[in-house]
């Protein structure tokens, strides 16, 4: 598995191309269509899979025209999120849901309080989290759909999966490696 970063927009969403078996997965594709686009081309592989890990327009506002572009990859984020969508998803996911791209699966794990379908993708020896957790601390839970008691709780969830030396991936910032400096509160 190979995992590129691309940051995109004004908020510097991280923009993420899993690739394994020249299939790609797209996480959070927040602005930027035509960078984006130029980046998958770029790639010796074919996307399969846009997958939102919320529904805030940072993290969605290309997937239209990705879309568009290739009209067969499929649109995935949480079930949750359906009532906050302006695009068409192909695949609401529920906890524990598994998403094959190539070699590599990612196992859904529901982390609401960011927003209601906040989701983070584990795989083998990383995660996805979105904006659920950052290095410095966590997002926002102001937006519509967002709760500080359920973030809290996501969190202590994600205490209990990520496991030291673990990569982390998250929706803005920088990557970084899971050690006992990391704090979730």
């Amino acid at each position: 598995m190979q995992i590129k970063c691309l940051k995109v927009g004004p908020l510097e969403t991280n923009c993420y191309f899993l690739i394994s078996k020249k299939e790609i997965a797209i996480i959070d594709p927040g602005a930027e269509p035509f960078k984006i686009i130029k980046e998958i081309r770029s790639m010796e592989a074919k996307p399969k899979f846009i997958i939102n890990t919320h529904y805030h327009p940072d993290h969605t506002l290309a997937n239209k025209d990705i879309k568009k572009e290739f009209n067969f990859v499929k649109i995935l984020i949480h079930g949750k999120e359906r009532g906050f969508l302006d695009f068409k998803a192909d695949v609401f996911l529920k906890e524990n849901d598994e998403i094959k791209i190539g070699n590599e699966v990612l196992r859904v794990i529901h982390t609401p309080g960011h927003s209601q379908g906040s989701i983070c993708l584990l795989g083998q020896g990383f995660i996805l989290t979105g904006d659920t957790l950052f290095k410095e601390g966590y997002g926002r839970t102001d937006f519509e759909g967002g709760s500080q008691i359920e973030l809290e709780e996501s969190l202590k969830r994600l205490s209990k999966i990520i496991k030291p030396k673990m990569m982390i991936y998250p929706g803005h910032d920088e990557i970084f490696k899971f050690d006992n400096s990391v704090n979730f509160f």
